[in-house]
């Protein structure tokens, strides 16, 4: 009986290959042995040197606050420095935090160093002074797949210590969103979320659970990160809870002076103002009982997004209306820069490629300052979207986890982590935290890829990128491995191509003619081809 035991401890702390797949042998309390798939990590360990990440270019208006976090992975300490930084500005060297007032219209080149004992890096950024805001998609936490109408303040200045600590913010991750249910409810199942939807003037009270707005914001904007909020144009929100209607510039003022720099504007009940069911003010498009008509899709968001424009400071506008109206073709034109294309992903994680070819059909709307949205990364620890249930383990195959990562970084849609940001794990960081893949998501051209259908299960997505090299998702939707070939006639390119596979950090070499690579089931292989490395 003790060699027996000695054994099961041996085999229960060792790895052993099956059938392709690294698998690793545990023990229960009782124990009995469970064999449990090990996900694979693709991503390379960050290195000890210094490697600054982040966009090329910055949107910001004259006069407004300005805040901008460094990302750069790397051994702590890192000593920062700045060439060409406007006067207005000023930068921490020991957080790499530049902080101030946006300077004059104009474009800024600026040089980013880092430094520690270990290495040094250096990279470019150009600040654009001027009226676009988002060049590059939004990046961040949302947390409403995670914790619903249990959301707190407590919650959320812990997504911003972990967006820290974690290193996701060192590789571009920096808006600290709240979702729903941070205001009063006329009627929810915790009383404590129950209360007078306005004060004496009007203002929106938050709910019990935020007793300090303001104390949230400057929390999260010492740390150099960004804060979100959420609204409804209609009278209650989507969870509801008190919504902007009759409202919209007294809240939107509100939001400034806290310190809030996102702004998410869901449809919800504004259907019934459309439609014709709130007539208080005549002045409202509505449809009645006819057709829907674009002005009465329009006509909200144009009214925030007007009122956000004359704000004394930046706000990122995210139009939450599921793709009714074909918000893509008018949403920049109505003062927002990234608008859903379709219904919740939440209710539809099985069907993620189908949502990003769907997407993808919308490609020339995607531009800098104007990004198609498909809804937020949900891996990791997230609660049932149909239930708004306690977070669990997503049971999405790993590979496909990866292809969901490809998929919205080639898009150019805005990657906004929607899990519960206090159980994030070693595999989930692998996928939400890869620089060269999230270079592809953040490159200043802005271009959405292209699908090329290869088989019934197979496609590529190729995105031009601004350095003029190309970056190709190979991509297998199928239940099987299966090869893929990309031809550099699709691509119109010809001659030896330099490719490098982005998840592994990896050059594999020069091509001639073609690429071929064998994809996982229901995964991805995402290479770069052209770029010397």
């Amino acid at each position: 009986m003790k060699t027996i035991a000695i054994n099961l401890c041996i085999v229960a702390f060792c790895s052993i290959l099956i059938a392709g797949s690294t698998v690793r042998v545990s023990a229960k309390m009782n124990g009995n042995l469970i064999i449990a798939p090990e996900k694979i990590l693709l991503t390379p360990a960050p290195k000890p040197s210094p490697r600054i990440n982040g966009p090329l270019v910055y949107g910001c208006r004259p006069g407004h606050p300005f805040l901008y976090r460094i990302p750069c992975q790397g051994e702590r300490p890192i000593q920062f420095s700045v060439k060409g930084l406007p006067t207005d500005l000023k930068l921490d060297p020991s957080t790499g935090i530049i902080s101030g007032k946006v300077p004059a219209k104009g474009d800024y080149n600026l040089t980013i160093q880092a430094k520690n004992s270990k290495g040094k890096d250096s990279r470019k950024l150009k600040i654009i002074a001027g009226d676009k805001l988002a060049l590059t998609p939004p990046m961040g936490y949302n947390h409403w797949y995670a914790h619903y109408d249990r959301i707190t303040d407590k919650m959320m200045r812990e997504a911003a210590d972990v967006l820290i600590s974690s290193g996701m913010a060192d590789v571009g991750y920096n808006y600290v969103n709240i979702d729903d249910c941070w205001m009063n409810a006329p009627k929810n199942n915790d009383p404590k979320r129950v209360g007078q939807l306005r004060d004496d003037r009007g203002n929106t009270i938050p709910n019990s659970y935020f007793p300090d707005m303001k104390g949230l914001t400057d929390f999260i904007h010492a740390k150099g990160l960004k804060a979100g909020i959420y609204t409804s144009p209609g009278t209650l929100t989507c969870g509801g809870f008190a919504g902007a209607f009759k409202h919209e510039e007294q809240d939107a003022r509100q939001f400034a002076t806290w310190g809030f720099d996102f702004l998410k504007y869901d449809w919800c009940s504004y259907g019934h103002i459309a439609s014709g069911g709130s007539p208080e003010d005549k002045n409202i498009p509505t449809w009645g009982k006819g057709a829907p008509t674009l002005e009465g899709y329009q006509y909200p968001y144009q009214l925030m997004g007007n009122i956000l424009k004359s704000l004394d400071r930046d706000i990122v506008f995210n139009l939450c209306q599921y793709g009714m109206g074909d918000v893509w073709k008018w949403g920049g034109e109505v003062g927002g820069h990234c608008w859903r294309t379709s219904g919740d992903l939440g209710f539809e994680l099985d069907r993620i490629f189908d949502v990003a070819l769907k997407n993808s059909e919308h490609r020339e709307y995607s531009k800098p300052g104007e990004w198609n949205d498909p809804d937020y990364i949900q891996i990791g620890w997230i609660g049932s979207a149909a239930k708004q249930g306690i977070p669990e383990l997503t049971r999405m195959p790993a590979a496909m986890q990866y292809a969901y990562m490809s998929l919205w970084s080639l898009m150019a849609a805005p990657l906004i982590y929607s899990g519960d940001m206090s159980k994030l794990d070693e595999f989930t960081l692998n996928v939400l935290c890869n620089p060269e893949v999230i270079e592809v998501n953040q490159d200043p051209l802005g271009e959405c890829g292209l699908v090329i259908k290869k088989s019934e299960s197979c496609f590529l997505m190729v995105k031009n990128l601004s350095d003029g090299s190309k970056a190709v998702g190979l991509f297998n939707r199928g239940k099987s491995p299966a090869e893929v070939v990309v031809d550099w006639a699709e691509l119109q390119i010809s001659g030896k191509q330099p490719v490098r596979d982005l998840w592994h950090e990896k050059n594999l070499g020069k091509y001639q003619q073609k690429f071929t690579a064998q994809v996982p089931a229901q995964g991805v292989v995402m290479v770069n081809i052209g770029k010397k490395y």
